[in-house]
């Protein structure tokens, strides 16, 4: 499935961005507040903003997003790891 969605001219015309920069700069907008906001995962936020792990890890820390991580976390890593 594919949402797209439909910003208004007038509001689009008004991004600071160049035009070749603003899908992937909102998709990396839309990744970083859903998942400050705990919609997306960590993994599928940095899906979005297409970026590895490390580098949508590092964009968190510059702008001060703390990682959402539980005590389920570490145990899927702990597990994942002694695998």
């Amino acid at each position: 499935m594919t949402i797209m969605l439909e910003i208004p001219d007038s509001v689009a015309r008004a991004i600071r961005l160049p035009r070749n920069e603003q899908t992937r700069q909102l998709k990396t907008e839309l990744a970083l507040s859903l998942y400050a906001q705990g919609i997306l995962s960590f993994g599928k936020a940095s899906e979005l903003a297409e970026m590895k792990h490390l580098e949508f890890g590092i964009l968190l820390g510059k702008r001060n997003i703390p990682r959402q991580y539980d005590e389920q976390d570490l145990q899927d890593d702990i597990a994942y790891a002694s695998r």
